[in-house]
């Protein structure tokens, strides 16, 4: 559609706007309105979302009046919780936004293990009130991520993933609005193939209003960070090979190189040096933790080291990720194997000595659990790989240029190790669907997605999937 076009329909669609804040209980903004920039931010702060209006919806009510308004405008939707994932500015503008952040109910049944959220619940919401039931959900690293956008994403667990798998897969039920302005109670038995594509396929198949998921019995585990100097780093990567190499699944090990500026948002430990940074998450007994991670314990006196026993509740301090909104651009590679050639690469580009400023390198552990499939097979992805290689640089404008051309230099060194494809919440904000799904996994979704949003109103800020004229959905 042209820009023409576009700004023709928006105007069509402002003339009307009065009767669309009269029907929503949330917010209606515009570009202009006192609220407008803070419906939009996102914790990436260079994502500069800038659509031609928003619905802060509080009600799932709120969403189907929205999604109905913008199709029936022929105006594009999309979706917006954390914002900790970047897109392309030009998939949102333009578009209507439908913000989900006050939707943060939960509902734990113990009975049940199970899980009941609302469309802006973060992690943090959850983790608590399931722990005093003694359960815990697949959460992500951090506490500030949100569930929803986290699990239709695939949801990567850096305590339980290897354990129990993907997010996605532990998902038995969905509220959802499609592009009918239907909301929809999607199970296994309602709609296979909705309930498929939904669990994997982001926010291309509509806009969830609360999902339901399995909770499991686990209130500790043997876990933290250990921090090795700069010297360290070539000897902490080998060790860490070797302690992965037989790993059990309830043993994830990642490890982070971590480049901080000597600024004061960043603690004295890690302020103006760099650093290697081992997570630690362990299912089973101190003593069966303590061998298995021998090796990394003997590189050599650490900085620090806080892995132990401990609350579930913690989980967010075995990766320490950052709380506050920040300027960063980010890349990735899924990995079928960690290679010495691997190694060296990753020590040669954005090593101690190589003089690179990307802020963090971070290789984590896969497979385990999650390379298998789950009772409930989704669209999920990302079950070929072993590891995952992911780079963040933070800062101002010329320092992420300067970092993001690194991980590029060192990613296309990657390339022999590849699988070819990106995990969906792990990518850059250049990514499509093609990058992120297989052709067999991505030709169905295309199908689903022309029975449920044969106009791709969701296009804006996602991995769009077109909708592909074929056989029905299955």
């Amino acid at each position: 559609m042209s820009q023409e076009s576009t700004h023709t329909l928006i105007q069509q669609a402002i003339e009307e706007l009065e009767q669309l804040k009269a029907d929503v209980s949330g917010r209606v903004c515009t570009p202009g309105d006192p609220h407008y920039a803070r419906e939009v931010s996102a914790f990436n702060l260079r994502s500069q979302i800038r659509p031609a209006f928003v619905v802060a919806a509080e009600t799932p009510e709120d969403v189907q009046i929205a999604v109905r308004f913008a199709a029936a405008h022929g105006l594009a939707v999309g979706v917006l919780s954390t914002g900790h994932h970047a897109f392309p500015p030009q998939t949102s503008h333009g578009a209507v936004l439908i913000t989900t952040r006050t939707m943060r109910t939960v509902r734990i049944d113990a009975a049940t293990a199970s899980a009941r959220v609302g469309a802006g619940a973060l992690w943090s919401d959850v983790v608590g009130p399931a722990q005093r039931y003694g359960l815990a959900p697949l959460n992500g690293s951090s506490a500030g991520v949100g569930v929803v956008g986290y699990t239709l994403g695939g949801g990567l667990s850096p305590v339980l993933g290897r354990a129990y798998g993907w997010a996605a897969d532990h998902v038995r039920a969905i509220d959802v609005v499609t592009a009918d302005g239907e909301l929809r109670h999607v199970t296994e038995q309602s709609d296979p193939a909705l309930f498929w594509g939904l669990r994997g396929g982001g926010s291309n198949l509509g806009i969830v209003t609360s999902l339901e998921f399995d909770l499991f019995p686990v209130t500790t585990f043997y876990g933290g960070g250990i921090f090795h100097p700069a010297e360290h780093a070539e000897a902490v990567l080998h060790a860490y090979r070797q302690v992965v190499e037989n790993a059990p699944d309830e043993l994830t090990v990642s490890v982070a190189l971590l480049n901080f500026p000597p600024i004061p948002e960043v603690p004295e430990l890690l302020r103006g040096r760099f650093t290697v940074h081992v997570r630690v998450a362990y299912l089973g007994s101190d003593t069966e933790a303590e061998a298995l991670i021998a090796p990394l314990r003997a590189v050599g006196a650490p900085l620090a080291d806080t892995v132990g026993r401990r609350g579930y509740d913690t989980f967010a301090e075995v990766h320490q990720d950052p709380t506050d909104p920040a300027p960063y651009e980010d890349r990735s590679v899924l990995l079928t194997e960690l290679t010495p050639e691997v190694v060296a690469a990753v020590l040669e580009r954005v090593g101690p000595a190589s003089g690179s400023v990307v802020t963090v390198l971070e290789i984590r552990q896969l497979a385990g659990a999650l390379s298998r499939e789950a009772g409930l097979p989704s669209a999920a992805g990302a079950r070929d790989a072993a590891f995952m290689v992911w780079g963040a640089t933070v800062g101002p404008p010329e320092v992420v240029d300067a970092g993001t051309e690194d991980m590029n230099t060192l990613l296309k060194d990657l390339t022999p190790w590849s699988t070819g494809r990106l995990y969906q919440n792990f990518t850059s904000r250049e990514a499509v669907a093609s990058d992120v799904f297989a052709p067999d996994v991505l030709a169905r979704l295309q199908r689903i997605k022309q029975q449920y949003d044969p106009r791709n109103v969701f296009r804006a800020h996602n991995h769009n999937i077109a909708p592909t004229p074929g056989p029905a959905a299955r």
